[in-house]
This record gives structure tokens, C-alpha cells and sequence, in this order.
């Protein structure tokens, strides 16, 4: 913006500073622009080139209106300070040929001066030679005031700020010339300036106000600041007090000896059935356990005498009333009755299975009454977002480690598959609709505790219950042979830091 405005006033001070000469001058035949002419500049120049510096709009005074040059076909609206930069600098113009008229007036002055002091030194009263007659002290004194600007300085009427001499008529002349409008600019110039340095120091007078208040606000919030401090830390003495005391108190009132609890204590919402062993329930039967309140209770079948008790029954086969070729649906919450046979239901296994540590003990036995069990120190089955997916390990037992036979059959990190959901690894088809049952299948299996009951040994597809590392397995090699039943078959788990 400054650099606007500075390129506008140069262009502005050439404008007013080089004449323009008339598009038809006689005896050139052409335009001119180094023709100089003696006409005082009025700010509108007559030819073919009309140029009109004035004030824009309507107001009272010219110096609060725009200032507008108009360059046709162009008009340039200026801002109402350049009308004062260029008073200002036609003033400075102004009083620089009145300070050299002054000078020239002085020279003047001191010249005739000394020539009235050769012509009167021969004659003065003093004496001869002397050169000190009244005539001398007239001019000396005369000519010291004209130096010394002593006489009738700034006594004008109109503020002139030379006035007229009381010396020679020299100094008259002086007087009049110095009062011809230059004492006036000066003055218009002094009073803008002085009305330039009232506004500063009313600038400064409001910044070091403002400044004053930042201060004062600044310590009313660092003063506000400590006391809410010392509120708070009043507030957090009072209470740590009062939990002293009540801690005192407490510890006065417990010096005695407490008196025993009975045991065993209640327990008053039973995760499993290793709780109720502890409420000194010995018999088998159906129980009633909470694993997790935010999902209900609901009843399961504790078997409290077999291998140490506390087992909770997850699945149970016993005679073939219950089918188990069932859907995702049935399998999720559960079917059959647990005092019989019965699959505990997806949901609720795996709630048992989070609530605690579970081992898991398998219990087969078949037609001939052969009986073996399998046993694994880490079972649990995830949720249904999961699909259900069976974690197993730490096989012990007799019966072999039919879960994970060999690589190419490992029950153990997969998912539950039913006829209608297929979740296993088997590329071409649904393991779960082809055995008939729902089961964690690999691709497809090397157990299957949930295949069809059979009453005794059968031919053809092997979707009865299945346990791939049988003791006679081997004999089932061929598809035309026997495949093996199985004549009871138990799932149950307990928490793996039990002891009975």
C-alpha cells in the first residue's frame, strides 16, 4: 500500500511540475514538452490533454474528501491524506523560497550596514576615530535585532511569525515579504503536525492503558488461579482428614480377635458344578450355574461322584432317542435333555469354557464293553462371531489323541460345521451334511462324537460316532467291513486347577 501511494505522489509532483503544452501551437506544427512556462500551476491545463486534480464528493472540509485526479479517460480516486502529502509539500516548497528571501534580505541588510559604518565613522560624537556616535549605536542596534530576529518577532496579527522590523527600511521590506501567505503555510503546517503528535501521544496514552489493564487482568486471573488451587487443595486436605479418621476408627473398632466365619461359605451364584462341590453337593444331577450374569443362568447335568466329581456334562449319548443331524440354530442354543441325551448348546459352552480353565475328559465305551477315555488340559470354544472355533491341547489318556491325529486330521483351531453351514476345510463339499451332525470338521475328520447312533456295527458311509484311534480301527481299512458303534459316549469339563 505505502508503495502505491509513493508511485501516485511522484506521478502527481510531475504532473504539477511539467507544463503541457497545446495540440496546435502555432509556428511548431507539433507539441512541444520542453517549452517552460512562467504561469503559475492551477491544477487544470488547457489542449487536447485536460488534467483535473480536485476533491471528490461533498463535505465540509477538503481535507477529510478522497482526492481524485482525473486523467481522461481515466479517474483516480485517492485516499483524503494524499490532499494533505500534497499541502504539505506545495507548504515545504513555499517556505523554502521564504527562508532564502530571508537570507537574500539579510545579505542585504549587512551590506548596507557596513557601508553606513565607513560613511559615519569620521564623524561620530564621540571623538575622532572612535566610531562610537549615536548614528552607529542606531545601526548596530538595528542590524543585531535583524540578526537576532528580536524586532517584533511573532507579533503579527495573523500569526505571520515574522512581523516588521524596527531597523532600516530594509527591514519593512523583509516584514512585508515574509508576511505575503508564507507565515500562514507554516502555520497550517505547524498545526498539522502538532495535530499528528496530540493523536500520537493520545495512541500512546491508550496503548500503555491498555497495557495497564492486560496487567491488572493478568493478576486477577493468576490471583483467582491460586485461590482456586487452595480451594482445591483445602478441599482434598478435608477429605483425606476425614478418611483418616474413619480409617482410625475402623482400626480401633478391629483390635479384637474377628469372629470365625463358618465354612463353608455360600456362594451365591455358582459359575459350574465345581462350586457346588464346594456347597458339600455330592450327588449327581441337574444344576443350575451362572457363568456370566449378563447372560442368565441356565441348568446343566453335574456329575459329582465319577473321577473326582465336579464335572459338568457338555454332551451325552446313551441309546439314540435324539438326533443329532440338527442346524446351526439348534447346536447354538442347545437340544435334548440333560438328564439323558442331550448337546448343552454352543452358547453356553462357550461361556463355561471363558469363565474359567477348562480340561475336557472323554469318556467312550462300545458294544463290548471295551472302555477308554481321553483327557485334554486346555479346551476352549470361542464365540459365535468366531464360528465357534475349538482350541485343544495337552492330550492324556487311552483312548489316543483322536482330535489331532496327524496333519492332515487336526480338529484342534477349527470351526463348527453343521448340514447347513459350512465352516470346514473340505473344498468340495459340507463335511457336516455328509456325516450328518454338527462338528468342528477338518477335511473331513478323524473324530466325529456327534454321528449317528447306531445300535450295533454297520456298513457304508462312516457317519456313526467315530474315533479315529479306536484299538481296532485297523479292521474298518476297507469300506465292504463292519464300521464300529459306540454304546455310550460323555463330554464334560471342570476347571484345571480342581483338586478334589
Amino acid at each position: 500500500m505505502r508503495l502505491v501511494v509513493l508511485c501516485v505522489v511522484a506521478c502527481t509532483t510531475l504532473l504539477l511540475a511539467v507544463p503541457w503544452s497545446s495540440a496546435a501551437d502555432p509556428g511548431d506544427g507539433a507539441q512541444r514538452w520542453d517549452k517552460v512556462q512562467d504561469k503559475p500551476a492551477t491544477g487544470e491545463v488547457s489542449g487536447g490533454c485536460p488534467v483535473r486534480m480536485k476533491p471528490s464528493g461533498q463535505c465540509g472540509e477538503e481535507d477529510d474528501c478522497p482526492y481524485q485526479i482525473t486523467l481522461p479517460p481515466l479517474t483516480i480516486q485517492l485516499p483524503k491524506q494524499f490532499r494533505m502529502l500534497e499541502k504539505t509539500m506545495k507548504e515545504l516548497q513555499s517556505l523554502k523560497e521564504t527562508v532564502n528571501r530571508l537570507k537574500r534580505d539579510c545579505l542585504e541588510c549587512r551590506q548596507q550596514a557596513d557601508q553606513s559604518l565607513q560613511r559615519d565613522s569620521g564623524e561620530a560624537a564621540g571623538g575622532p576615530g572612535t566610531g562610537m556616535g549615536p548614528g552607529f549605536l542606531e545601526i548596530q542596534s538595528s542590524t543585531s535585532k535583524e540578526e537576532r530576529g528580536d524586532g517584533g518577532t511573532n507579533t503579527g496579527p495573523d500569526g505571520d511569525g515574522i512581523g516588521t522590523s524596527t531597523g532600516s527600511g530594509t527591514g519593512k521590506g523583509t516584514g512585508s515579504t515574509s508576511g505575503s501567505g508564507t507565515g500562514k503555510g507554516t502555520g497550517s503546517t505547524s498545526g498539522s503536525v502538532f495535530g499528528m503528535q496530540v493523536k500520537m501521544n493520545k495512541m500512546s496514552s491508550s496503548l500503555r492503558n491498555a497495557r495497564g489493564q492486560i496487567t491488572a487482568l493478568q493478576g486477577r486471573l493468576e490471583e483467582l488461579s491460586l485461590i482456586n488451587m487452595r480451594n482445591v487443595e483445602a478441599m482434598v486436605d478435608s477429605k483425606v482428614e476425614n478418611i483418616t479418621g474413619v480409617i482410625n476408627k475402623l482400626s480401633n473398632n478391629c483390635n479384637h480377635q474377628c469372629a470365625v466365619q463358618p465354612s463353608p461359605q455360600f456362594i451365591i451364584a455358582p459359575k459350574d458344578c465345581s462350586d457346588y462341590n464346594m456347597l458339600k453337593e455330592r450327588r449327581n444331577g441337574v444344576y443350575r450355574v451362572t457363568p456370566d450374569p449378563r447372560n442368565g443362568t441356565f441348568e446343566v447335568y453335574c456329575d459329582m461322584e465319577s473321577f473326582g466329581g465336579s464335572w459338568t456334562l457338555v454332551q451325552q449319548r446313551l441309546n439314540g432317542t435324539v438326533s443329532f443331524n440338527r442346524s446351526w440354530a439348534e447346536y447354538k442354543r442347545g437340544f435334548g435333555d440333560p438328564r439323558g441325551e442331550f448337546w448343552l448348546g454352543n452358547d453356553r459352552i462357550h461361556l463355561l469354557t471363558k469363565a474359567k480353565d477348562m480340561v475336557l475328559r472323554i469318556e467312550l465305551e462300545d458294544f463290548q464293553g471295551v472302555r477308554e477315555y481321553a483327557k485334554f488340559d486346555q479346551f476352549y470354544v470361542a464365540n459365535e462371531f468366531l464360528r465357534y472355533r475349538l482350541s485343544i491341547s495337552g492330550y492324556s489318556g487311552t483312548a489316543g489323541n483322536a482330535l489331532h491325529m496327524n496333519k492332515h486330521f487336526n480338529h484342534d483351531q477349527k470351526f463348527f460345521t453343521t448340514p447347513d453351514r459350512d465352516n470346514d476345510m473340505y473344498p468340495s463339499g459340507n463335511c457336516g451334511a455328509y456325516y450328518s451332525s454338527g462338528w468342528w470338521f477338518d477335511a473331513c475328520m478323524s473324530a466325529n462324537l456327534n454321528g449317528k447312533y447306531y445300535h450295533k456295527r454297520y456298513k457304508g458311509v462312516r457317519n456313526g460316532i467315530f474315533w479315529g484311534t479306536w484299538h481296532n480301527m485297523s479292521s474298518e481299512a476297507y469300506p465292504t467291513n463292519y464300521r464300529q458303534a459306540f454304546k455310550t459316549v460323555k463330554m464334560m469339563i471342570r476347571p484345571k486347577n480342581y483338586a478334589p
